[in-house]
């Protein structure tokens, strides 16, 4: 057995597999561990957890799926600055508590018209105030999907079916009292009024129940699902204007190595010019660390031809095995760390954060999940989606791709560096993280550390012991030695 140190002091390059964590003694029950961790100085999430910034990972249902479970989304840049923002629009929308500018119809639009801007918008809620010109003025009704659902007529006008006699809340202050009227009328929607019957806001009844079923979910401070956006360290300006204006929560600056001029410039840039957290990297030395350190980043992101469809080490020669770069980087940074890549299940995690990383990227462990972008198919019966690397061929070339930027590609002459593939279904993430977080107790339970903060002071001081592990070690730690057979 052996501590971190001496181990990661060496000339070999470690992985996740490559070592194995000693047991510690067991003082306290699995449901005391706290998996609380910082993100930076500023941004606590409830569970070491984000999603990585792929265009078939995180989107606007993956981002709301994790800040439900108390993690955090990141959405890619692989898009127009458009579509981009209404991606964080709809993590916005989702849980908003008071929603201070709700989508509103006049008495004069039609049921077209409803359907028409739903469908643009890709709204899934159902019922909107009628007012006589939007918000901040008189309400005049409310028009449900139970008001529209049996009408053939599609020119048929709001004002007709629109229910004009509703519970409202008046001068209505805390969600506390919105939340007692809901639950008192059983209604599903509160406009709330001023005196004049002017439109303020709205409160809706599924808020209410997702406070109650995600009592861990990642909120801001006006009560909206935190949510982050990746850029590129091209024509990033414009798009780091629009994405504050839309109330994003975090930046990460998206490149395949970001010890260059090009992220330093980004990241002096914004600091200048706004006040809000930034990710920086790729990184996996200490001096590549340093220079964004010095530069004014809030977290690093470390890894480097580690995914499992990346393949920067196989093309370029470069990168790092990821748990010694994880480790060398978290021991001299005074930022928390992101171990992105490499990451395939609990284990990997546990690993990750016990050599310093405060937070885990996934790409492959969410891809199956149902809330990412891609679209299920079966082959040979069984459920799969569809999975590639930012730097594949497939990546780059698609309509607004930044990927070409992530991997500083300025000619006609793609540099592939990531492959696409498939992955098999792992369900709803609201079943699975709850399985990967509760896995992650019972491991720090076994190191015997309560929390992230105490895991990673341990391990400074030595206390966390390891193995490195041989081929046949590794081997008796898996599945083996069964029989197979077709009991038909």
């Amino acid at each position: 057995m052996s501590t971190s140190e001496k181990i990661f002091d060496s000339v070999y390059g470690y992985t996740y597999d490559d070592i194995c964590i000693c047991p510690g003694y067991i003082n306290f029950s699995v449901d005391d561990v706290n998996l609380k961790t910082k993100l930076t100085n500023k941004i606590t999430l409830n569970i070491p957890l984000i999603s990585a910034p792929m265009d078939t990972v995180s989107e606007a249902e993956m981002s709301i799926g994790l800040a439900l479970n108390g993690g955090l989304g990141i959405i890619h840049c692989n898009n127009s600055v458009e579509e981009q923002i209404e991606e964080v629009k709809k993590v916005k929308r989702f849980n908003n508590g008071f929603i201070n500018n709700p989508i509103t119809f006049s008495p004069n639009n039609t049921i077209q018209d409803l359907i028409d801007i739903k469908k643009e918008n890709n709204y899934s809620f159902s019922s909107f105030p009628i007012c006589e010109k939007g918000i901040g003025s008189k309400l005049l009704g409310v028009i449900s999907r139970r008001d529209t659902d049996f009408i053939d007529d599609l020119n048929t006008k709001l004002g007709d079916l629109m229910v004009s006699d509703n519970i409202v809340g008046v001068n209505c202050k805390s969600l506390n009292e919105a939340n007692e009227i809901l639950k008192k009328y059983k209604v599903n929607l509160l406009p709330i009024v001023d005196d004049n019957y002017n439109l303020i806001s709205l409160v809706c009844r599924k808020d209410l129940r997702n406070k109650l079923d995600y009592p861990n979910a990642l909120k801001n401070e006006k009560k909206q699902l935190m949510v982050g956006c990746a850029i590129s360290t091209r024509n990033y300006k414009e798009r780091v204007e629009k994405l504050i204006e839309a109330d994003v929560d975090i930046l990460l600056i998206d490149s395949a190595q970001g010890n260059s001029l090009y992220q330093l410039e980004c990241l002096k840039w914004i600091k200048d010019n706004f006040d809000i957290d930034v990710i920086a990297g790729n990184v996996v030395t200490e001096s590549q660390a340093k220079n964004l350190i010095n530069a004014g980043c809030d977290c690093l992101r470390v890894g480097m031809g580690v995914g499992s469809i990346c393949t920067t080490q196989s093309v370029l020669a470069c990168g790092r095995a990821q748990a010694s770069a994880v480790y060398n980087v978290a021991k001299n940074s005074n930022v928390p760390i992101i171990a992105d890549g490499g990451i395939r299940g609990s284990g990997d995690i546990i690993k990750a954060i016990s050599l310093g990383a405060s937070v885990v990227m996934c790409g492959s462990l969410l891809a199956g999940c149902d809330e990412s972008p891609s679209s299920f198919i079966y082959r040979n019966g069984v459920k799969i989606k569809r999975y590639r690397g930012m730097g594949s061929l497939d990546a780059m070339n698609k309509k607004n791709s930044s990927s070409k930027d992530r991997y500083l590609n300025n000619d006609d002459i793609f540099i592939p560096q990531g492959v696409s593939g498939f992955i098999d279904s792992k369900g709803s993430l609201n079943e699975f993280i709850p399985f990967l977080t509760k896995s992650v107790k019972l491991g720090l339970q076994d190191i015997g550390c309560i929390d992230i903060e105490t895991l990673h002071k341990d391990n400074k001081e030595g206390k966390i012991l390891y193995e490195v592990r041989t081929t046949n070690s590794f081997r008796e730690s898996q599945v083996h030695s069964l029989l197979t057979y077709n009991e038909n």
